[in-house]
């Protein structure tokens, strides 16, 4: 066993080592050491024979049960490893392995152990180096996983696309940003040919030549790319190639930004201004539809541009034809890169009645219209543009005013999706197109009719006048002559103002001086002084011919407006003394509503004062007086009510007989329709006082007031009055017929109303007739 415990210690580590020893007795004393024992030692001077071995090695406190262990037997070995020492004078570390064993005795008392020392500092620090190195391998390790963390966040949240390919093309890595612009998951691109997204299949290749020749990286290289869905995009890439240690096993990077909807705004500005380059430049219809179907297809992209119309170059006589239209096309382009023979003679072929086809939709629809796949289209020619290897049209109407004059529509080989923004612009090219159009009809017919013209001149009954910058007449025309009675000899040193009256003189040299200026002056009233001195009320335009920015002649055409402005005149006089009538008869915020909406007129009106008034004895009155006396006397009476009425600001609503009804809070209203009512009828009182002492007379008046809602309004066809309807019209007539002879009797709900500021009599409870017992009041007069 004490052979098998050595070999364990010797052979540890299986190298050739070397070892100190030290026997120590049961009390632990030493008994004998190697010579080089004392450099092991903590106290080398304490390694002494017969002295306690835990002076000098002071790891043997506390181990003293294992000590004896190892006395009796009981335990083979005990090691201390990695035991540190500091040398005197000097800042080296020594470590030391401590080997613990018993050398047995037949007298178990004189038993002993042996200690043996083996220097292991190189070994230590062998192994503390390989430790710090594993450590910081480790947190090298740990910085290196952050920053891939790191980047990989950063590459995710990238807006640009990036793409990693191996040399070979196959698709290594791709960000989020690259599968949302290509319409692809992660695990239909990795491992794929960069080929199924790239339509320039050379790109890899001039980026590794790029590299390699000039160790240079290409930037902003614009590439047409595919989606998932085949559809086209435009993308700016950046590629770099990112050099490994084996040669060959190079990865390439491509860093792309969507640039499509960049470079269609580049694209469509270009044919917006090349169209109105064309429009502007082309001297006809005919030579100007070709250079502008060539100009989208190149500028936008497109295979094939169509006009269709119902004649050819949409002539004059095509607007006689849009009631029931058929569609011919008149006009083709097509890039050189299509073969599309067979369609393009089925075309000239096909003619399309209005909603038919593409482009009869939209002559029908006069909106533009997008086709994504023409072989879905319900269209005679979709099977022929299908074998053609066409896909995507669309088309836009010629169209201005609502007045169509053609349909251009245009054809793709590529996969096209919708473009709202593209046929919005095409709209406004169509616009474009139909106001070129009208332009060139215009001057077409200005000068195929300039003869008619200058017989219109000659012939028109207005009157035609031409004068230079300084008023001197210069042409006139035949009517002029014959209105204004000069003949050619006059107006050879006749001036324009020489003819004008004074009163427009001021009015007329102003508006000369601004038509000189530039000013087109479109409605203008004057009037000229005929040769026998009458006066013509004359109305037209004045207008200037410049030369060089100078003016040169002014030219007015006028009409003899002398015998419509008379009649306007009278009519106007008419029609003011119909105005008065009209108020007399209607409030004057009820006639303003019945001028501008003629027809009935009814509103609610939810607090108002109603006053009957009735002459007592008005039948007797009448039988002793002649009957144009007694309206004679009767006009004077209502006369002085209506004085009082508008004195108050009160409306009369009508007389019927004797009887007299006015209404205060209406039309306009007002909070204080009571007391202006009050007020009113004491002063009837007084009036009839008056008349009674002017006229010799004895009339007496019964007075009725109520408040409360009513309807007033204007109903009928024929003479129609301002009139009132409600309970509160039916009370305050029933408050004049139940009255008293000379008093002003008033319901309990108006007493409310002016009880502080009148002084009221309180007749009681009377009978009224259909309403029962209601108690009423006698105004008296003003409170003071």
């Amino acid at each position: 066993m004490k052979y098998q415990v050595l070999d364990r210690i010797f052979n540890k580590h299986q190298t050739s080592r070397k070892f100190e020893r030290l026997e120590i007795d049961a009390n632990f004393y030493i008994v004998d050491t190697s010579e080089q024992v004392r450099r092991f030692a903590d106290k080398p001077d304490e390694v002494i024979l017969g002295k306690d071995v835990r002076l000098s090695f002071p790891e043997l406190i506390g181990l003293e049960e294992v000590l004896i262990s190892i006395l009796q037997g009981n335990q083979e070995l005990f090691e201390l490893e990695g035991i540190q020492r500091c040398l005197e004078h000097s800042s080296d570390l020594l470590y030391i392995d401590i080997y613990i064993l018993s050398e047995p005795s037949q007298n178990q008392e004189k038993n002993r152990l042996i200690i043996f020392l083996e220097d292991v500092t190189d070994r230590m620090l062998v192994k503390q180096k390989f430790s710090q190195h594993s450590h910081e391998t480790n947190l090298l390790s740990s910085v290196l996983s952050s920053y891939k963390n790191y980047m990989d966040k950063v590459i995710t949240s990238m807006a640009d696309a990036l793409i990693v390919t191996a040399k070979s093309g196959e698709i290594k890595k791709v960000n989020r940003a690259a599968l949302e612009l290509f319409g692809y998951s992660e695990e239909e691109l990795i491992n794929q040919s960069i080929s199924i997204i790239i339509d320039d299949n050379q790109l890899l290749q001039k980026a590794i030549q790029q590299y390699t020749i000039f160790h240079k990286y290409f930037q902003n290289a614009e590439v047409v790319c595919r989606t998932k869905t085949r559809e086209k995009v435009l993308v700016a890439f950046s590629c770099s190639v990112i050099q490994k240690k084996i040669d060959g096993l190079e990865d390439i990077v491509y860093i792309g930004r969507d640039i499509t909807a960049r470079k269609l705004r580049q694209q469509r500005h270009s044919a917006q201004y090349s169209i109105t380059r064309i429009i502007s430049e082309s001297t006809s219809i005919k030579s100007a539809i070709p250079e502008i179907l060539r100009m989208i297809c190149e500028s936008l992209g497109w295979d094939l541009g169509e006009l269709w119309t119902t004649n050819e170059y949409i002539s004059t006589s095509t607007l006689q034809s849009q009631n029931y239209p058929v569609l011919r096309c008149v006009e083709m382009w097509s890039s050189r890169n299509v073969a599309i023979r067979e369609f393009k003679l089925v075309t000239w072929k096909t003619i399309y009645q209005s909603g038919m086809g593409l482009p009869g939709r939209i002559w029908t629809m006069g909106t533009p219209i997008w086709v994504r796949d023409v072989k879905n289209d319900v269209d005679a020619r979709s099977q022929f543009a299908t074998t053609s290897g066409l896909q995507a049209a669309f088309g836009f109407p010629i169209l201005d005013d609502l007045q169509t004059f053609g349909v251009m529509t245009f054809f793709s080989r590529e996969n096209q999706p919708p473009d709202v923004d593209l046929l919005q612009m095409m709209v406004s090219i169509g616009n474009q197109i139909a106001e070129f159009i009208k332009r060139k009809h215009a001057e077409e017919a200005l000068l195929e009719s300039e003869e008619r013209y200058r017989d219109l001149f000659e012939n028109a009954n207005d009157l035609i006048q031409s004068a230079n910058s300084y008023g001197q007449i210069i042409y006139v025309n035949r009517a002029w002559y014959e209105t204004l009675g000069y003949t050619p000899d006059d107006i050879t040193n006749l001036n324009i103002f020489d003819i004008i009256p004074p009163e427009y003189q001021k009015q007329c040299r102003q508006i000369f001086s601004r038509v000189l200026a530039g000013e087109k002056i479109e409605a203008v009233q004057t009037a000229f002084i005929t040769k026998n001195g009458d006066i013509v009320i004359l109305e037209g335009n004045i207008s200037c011919k410049f030369e060089n920015g100078k003016p040169i002649a002014t030219r007015g055409i006028f009409r003899n407006i002398t015998q419509r402005v008379a009649a306007e005149n009278a009519l106007r006089e008419q029609q003011e003394q119909t105005e008065r009538l009209l108020l007399n008869i209607l409030p004057e915020t009820i006639a303003n509503r019945l001028k501008i909406q003629p027809g009935n007129i009814a509103e609610d009106y939810a607090n108002v004062s109603v006053m009957f008034a009735d002459i007592v004895g008005f039948t007797q009155i009448s039988a002793r007086l002649g009957a144009i006396q007694l309206v004679k006397l009767l006009n004077q009476i209502f006369s002085a009510f209506d004085r009082l009425c508008d004195r108050y600001g009160l409306e009369k609503i009508k007389t019927i007989g004797d009887a007299y009804m006015v209404v205060g809070g209406l039309p306009n209203r007002s909070s204080n329709h009571a007391s202006a009512i009050a007020n009113m009828a004491l002063d009837m009182q007084k009036a009839i006082a008056i008349f009674n002492t002017e006229n010799q007379q004895n009339f007496n008046i019964r007075i009725g007031i109520h408040s409360g809602p009513v309807v007033a309004g204007v109903i009928g066809i024929k003479k129609f009055t301002y009139d009132l309807w409600g309970d509160t019209v039916n009370i305050a007539s029933r408050m004049e017929s139940h009255g008293v002879v000379g008093k002003i009797q008033v319901s309990e709900y108006t007493y409310n109303l002016l009880h502080n500021q009148f002084i009221f009599e309180k007749r009681g409870e009377i009978e009224i007739k259909g309403k029962g017992t209601m108690t009423t009041y006698l105004l008296q007069g003003k409170a003071r």
